[in-house]
């Protein structure tokens, strides 16, 4: 396998095994792979198109769509299994160039600590480099995360605040590796999606069509 292509799915734990632990030269140029993390729940119309504003305004080369396992000391009933959400973000990124649904984390020691993620990926993938991309509600109480300033030592960190909030979120940053970019309110939530689906109303404009017919096919959210 090609260490500068991306794995073809990263739907399997196993599927990028030949380019794990490989060694790269230090002069070699690093694929630059965002990593949007969320439980997915379901996938929508406002992540990819967030996804797709991060991987231009911040130079990447790629967005991973890191799909989060079930805590299971946090049972939610309308969350659906992990391999459920995953088969519809799969879905949502088959025809998109540059964003990746991933599974890793599900594979992982839980809880899963961003810091332990973010360690593992750069053991496994060292021809890569990983950018931690968070929303700015999560910025706000980073300082509160696990290990978060050996995070803003090692890795890159880019928030996506809402304009209204752009105020908050920079008074937190002093310097560090850390970048801003301005995300357009998209009205979109995966609650109003699974309400409307359980009130009997079209989601047709909220989701990719491929994930519209996954739901509707499996009756979930009913």
């Amino acid at each position: 396998m090609n260490k500068n292509n991306p794995p073809k799915n990263l739907n399997k734990f196993s599927s990028p095994s030949e380019e794990r632990g490989k060694g790269i030269s230090s002069e070699a140029q690093k694929t630059v792979t965002g990593l949007f993390g969320g439980s997915f729940n379901p996938i929508h119309n406002g992540h990819l198109a967030l996804a797709r504003l991060l991987r231009e305004k911040a130079q990447l080369d790629e967005v991973w769509l890191m799909v989060s396992p079930q805590n299971p000391l946090k049972q939610q009933s309308d969350l659906l299994g992990d391999e459920e959400r995953l088969t519809m973000a799969r879905a949502a990124v088959k025809n998109e160039s540059g964003i990746v649904a991933c599974d890793y984390e599900m594979h992982l020691p839980r809880p899963s600590y961003t810091w332990n993620t973010l360690q593992a990926l750069s053991s496994d993938y060292p021809d890569r480099e990983f950018v931690l991309m968070i929303g700015g509600d999560n910025w706000a109480s980073f300082d509160q995360w696990y290990r978060h300033e050996d995070i803003l030592k090692s890795y890159r960190v880019v928030v996506y605040p809402r304009r209204e909030t752009m105020e908050a979120a920079l008074s937190g940053i002093d310097g560090r590796q850390v970048s801003l970019v301005e995300a357009e309110l998209i009205d979109i939530s995966s609650t109003d999606i699974r309400r409307r689906i359980r009130e009997g109303r079209s989601i047709r404009q909220l989701v990719p069509r491929a994930v519209a017919d996954i739901i509707k096919r499996n009756g979930y959210y009913a």
